[in-house]
Parts: C-alpha cells; sequence; structure tokens
C-alpha cells in the first residue's frame, strides 16, 4: 500500500495523495499564502519536512529517486534475506530457555514476536490511530478551544465526547483528525 499524505495552510487542507502530488500543491501555495504550507504523513501523523525551493520541477526532481539511491549489486556469499543483525539483552535464564527451543533462539524470537503481533494487532492499530491524531491535533488545533478534553477523549475511548469537542474546531481539521483518529475507537473483540 503506496503512502499518503496531507498538506494544511493554516486551518484549511490544501491537498490530499501522494508525496509528490502533495508538495506540488504546497510549492504552488506557498507564494500565494502568508503561512507556510505543513505536510503529514497520513499513516503516522508525522510533519513531513519538503524542500520547496526552486520550481515545480526542482520540488518533482528531488522527491525522485537516484541511481544511487538505488540497491548496490549483490554480492557474493549468501543473500541477506532482509535479516538485521541486533543487540537484545535477557537474563541467562531467557537465554537458556531459549536455547533449548527448536531451532535455536532466533527462530524461537520470531515465533515469539510473530504470536504477539497477531495477538496485540487491535490494540496496535488503536495506537498508532492515537498516535497520528495527537501529532496532527499537536500541530494544527492545539491553540483550539477543546483541544484538551479531546485529548483525554482521544485516549480514554469516549468517541462521542471526542467529536463534541471538536465541534467548534474548522471542518478540514476536524474532519482528517476524525478520520485519523477513528481506528482508536474500534472495540476489543
Amino acid at each position: 500500500m503506496s503512502q499518503t499524505y496531507t498538506a494544511f495552510i493554516g486551518a484549511a487542507r490544501l491537498a490530499a495523495g501522494d508525496l509528490e502530488t502533495v508538495a506540488l500543491a504546497a510549492h504552488a501555495a506557498q507564494d500565494r499564502q502568508a503561512e507556510m504550507p505543513i505536510v503529514f504523513e497520513d499513516a503516522s501523523g508525522n510533519v513531513v519536512d519538503l524542500d520547496l525551493r526552486g520550481d515545480a520541477e526542482d520540488v518533482a526532481r528531488r522527491l525522485r529517486p537516484t541511481l544511487f539511491e538505488a540497491e548496490p549489486p549483490r554480492g557474493r556469499g549468501r543473500p541477506k534475506l532482509g535479516v538485521t543483525a541486533r543487540e537484545i539483552t535477557l537474563l541467562p535464564k531467557h537465554w537458556a530457555w531459549l536455547q533449548e527451543q527448536p531451532g535455536g533462539a532466533s527462530a524461537a524470537l520470531r515465533r515469539l514476536v510473530e504470536q504477539a503481533q497477531q495477538e496485540n494487532a487491535d490494540a496496535d492499530q488503536r495506537r498508532k490511530a492515537q498516535t497520528a491524531a495527537y501529532r496532527v491535533m499537536h500541530a494544527l488545533a492545539g491553540h483550539l478551544s477543546g483541544y484538551e478534553e479531546a485529548l483525554r477523549a482521544l485516549y480514554t475511548g469516549e468517541p462521542k465526547r471526542f467529536e463534541s469537542q471538536m465541534a467548534g474546531w474548522p471542518a478540514d481539521i476536524s474532519d482528517y483528525v476524525s478520520g485519523l483518529a477513528s481506528g482508536s475507537f474500534v472495540q476489543d473483540a
């Protein structure tokens, strides 16, 4: 699934879509507006820092991957298989238990992580939705009436109260935040 982005100027939604589309809209708008556009990654609510200098082609060119960013040719030896080695710290009794598991420590840890991901999928999705909504609320609505109460309702899982606290907000902001937060109000099965 491709990432989507949304740009705002003040309280108005400027554009939504893929990064190039949103960046070009932000570039075009920056000359007409007193405020600088702010761009969010929809999945995380993170602000995306874009280099909007130059003309539209300059902006688009900077967003496209270059040959130098391409993956280097594979050398001899074992394929990487996407495995990343990192350090973890466990007590000796944990290491002893892991070593006794079929396939060794790495296989046992992978199984445990997969199981935890499956068991916690709904809670993880809810947390991601809350975090994305919080980040956008902090950036766009921190000064608006009902902000703190809306945050409390977001984290306590009260969708009606959440929406009522945003009732006086500009429509573009409340609609966007509601969309981001919608996954946070899913009830556990």
